[in-house]
């Protein structure tokens, strides 16, 4: 069906308790929840939604998209106001903005910021668990600042990656790449000290930031060394992916830059 009219909506949402955005039989996911709000606001209007990307089970989103394309005329303050009143508490509509029909939320030039909190050590809180993951072990921080250095720049990712297809491009350009003291996400249940994984791109493939966080801890604990990451990242790698991955709690989509 063709549609007159398209529609940008910012959004936020708390992902722990959803299988990830994409839509799923069986499953409760971020994009049903989106598209229940918006049935009941629109009542008979018909209309498609396309998010801005897919997001791994119990992610949380500071910054994320959807392209609204529908035949009705929305007045924008009023509609973000009504949906935010029929939304769950885990979503919150931002902002909303008419673009041109010609506008593709999946091909816009765009950079996504990721985040991934962690601690180590002494065991967290409970309360802290939807938002930070906790390593048993303690980990050499210095060291694992100096390997997501590494990963800045362009490089091959076919060890961060899971079922690639055969048109997944492995060459990717990550513009920064740090492990900083966390004083972004706090809370009065968090331990004292803790620290989050920062890593801006264009794109990133399928679980890459996870399992990048993973080799990252693997570094930390003694388990890998500088050069394994150095070697990783080179063309002539083995191309065989990691095996471990980091939780996926700790990650979030901390922003979006979109060419609009």
């Amino acid at each position: 069906m063709k549609y007159s009219i398209s529609y940008l909506i910012s959004l936020q949402f708390f992902g722990f308790r959803f299988s990830g955005w994409q839509k799923q039989t069986n499953a409760k996911t971020l994009h049903d929840i989106v598209d229940k709000s918006l049935s009941f606001v629109l009542g008979d209007a018909i209309y498609k939604t396309i998010g801005v990307g897919r997001t791994d089970a119990k992610v949380s989103a500071n910054s994320y998209y959807l392209q609204l394309f529908t035949n009705v005329i929305l007045e924008e303050e009023s509609f973000v106001e009504l949906l935010n009143a029929n939304f769950p508490p885990d979503f919150r509509a931002i902002s909303m903005q008419e673009v041109d029909r010609s506008f593709n939320i999946i091909k816009v030039d765009k950079i996504k910021e990721y985040h991934y909190y962690f601690s180590f050590g002494e065991k967290n809180h409970p309360f802290a668990a939807p938002f930070m993951v906790n390593i048993d072990e303690v980990l050499d921080i210095d060291v694992m600042k100096k390997g997501a250095n590494l990963f800045e720049g362009e490089h091959y990712f076919h060890k961060y990656c899971t079922r690639p297809s055969e048109k997944t491009i492995f060459k990717r350009v990550i513009d920064t790449c740090e492990i900083v003291e966390n004083d972004i996400l706090v809370a009065n249940f968090f331990p004292e000290k803790s620290y989050v994984f920062k890593v801006k791109g264009k794109g990133f493939l399928r679980y890459q930031v996870r399992l990048m966080m993973a080799t990252l801890f693997e570094l930390g604990k003694g388990n890998l060394d500088l050069q394994f990451i150095e070697d990783s990242l080179k063309e002539d790698n083995d191309r065989l992916f990691m095996r471990n991955n980091a939780p996926s709690s700790g990650l979030q989509l901390y922003n979006i830059e979109l060419n609009v």
